[in-house]
């Protein structure tokens, strides 16, 4: 399950429990669970979408620090290689 869905299903299931205590209080549980969970399921899937926003970009900027970090890598050797040819020069 992705960090959305886990988002959506979390918040709409807060907002249920929220709704359903609010709607006992004024006399319609099943009515103020209905509309917690629209209400809690909206926020979860906004905060979820963030996150998983906010994942996937880091793992973008990860693969791009390893990329780069194998570039260096084999610019270091090739520079020992050249040092190497000039010493033998």
């Amino acid at each position: 399950m992705s960090t959305r869905e886990k988002g959506t299903l979390g918040g709409a299931g807060i907002g249920a429990a929220t709704g359903a205590i609010i709607g006992a209080a004024v006399g319609a549980p099943l009515a103020g669970a209905a509309i917690g969970t629209a209400i809690g399921g909206v926020g979860g899937f906004a905060v979820g979408n963030a996150m998983q926003n906010n994942e996937n970009s880091n793992a973008q900027t990860q693969a791009q620090v390893q990329s780069q970090q194998q570039q260096l890598e084999e610019q270091r050797q090739q520079i020992q290689q050249l040092k190497g040819q000039q010493e033998t020069e």
